[in-house]
């Protein structure tokens, strides 16, 4: 069921003339970035919301039992609080293969702390992606969440640590801590 995004990411020529770059994180790049980077600053991108609406087929889950991660949707009015990573180009093989399973690279702006904004990419899943599971009530994806493990460890850790990223940016992200707390209850209430 997953829908390898690699190809149309590497074919895509946005940004292909810079030596450097900026790459917005919003999920597991926030705690857990995975590749060498010039810079790093929080910054936030406007019109975005995130939410545990796609699959992780390949990471988190499996073909049979996905887990869930986040991607962004389109919200009006609306910013999303991430990381901003500044990078070579050299990083996108290793992120079109971590991110493959739907996602695919964006040109989007990001507007830092002090004020300034800088024209990035950042990996969005859209519904139209064969891995991408949709809204469901916070009860429901947290009970998915909290069963589901894949090759890289259980669907809960990410869910987790992305909650205490977030925590630590002291971003407003409902969805996420809705996610986080009701996945908490749902281990405790497991364990003997």
């Amino acid at each position: 069921m997953s829908f390898d995004t690699t190809e149309a990411n590497r074919q895509t020529a946005i940004f292909d003339d810079h030596d450097e770059l900026w790459l917005f994180g919003y999920g597991s790049l926030i705690y857990k970035a995975g590749f060498d980077y010039i810079e790093r600053a929080p910054a936030t991108i406007e019109g975005w919301v995130r939410r545990y609406w796609q699959g992780s087929h390949d990471h988190r889950g499996t073909p049979e039992a996905p887990g869930r991660v986040v991607t962004l949707v389109e919200a009006p009015g609306e910013t999303c609080l991430g990381m901003a990573y500044r990078v070579t180009p050299a990083v996108f093989d290793y992120l079109d293969h971590r991110e493959k399973n739907g996602y695919l690279r964006f040109a989007q702006a990001m507007t830092f702390a002090d004020g300034h904004t800088e024209k990035g990419l950042v990996y969005i899943a859209t519904p139209d992606n064969a891995a991408w599971l949709g809204e469901a009530r916070i009860e429901a994806i947290a009970a998915q969440v909290a069963a589901s493990t894949g090759p890289s460890g259980p669907n809960r850790d990410y869910v987790l640590n992305l909650a205490d990223a977030l925590a630590a940016l002291d971003a407003k992200d409902a969805h996420c801590y809705l996610v986080a707390d009701r996945t908490r209850a749902l281990i405790d209430n497991q364990s003997p």
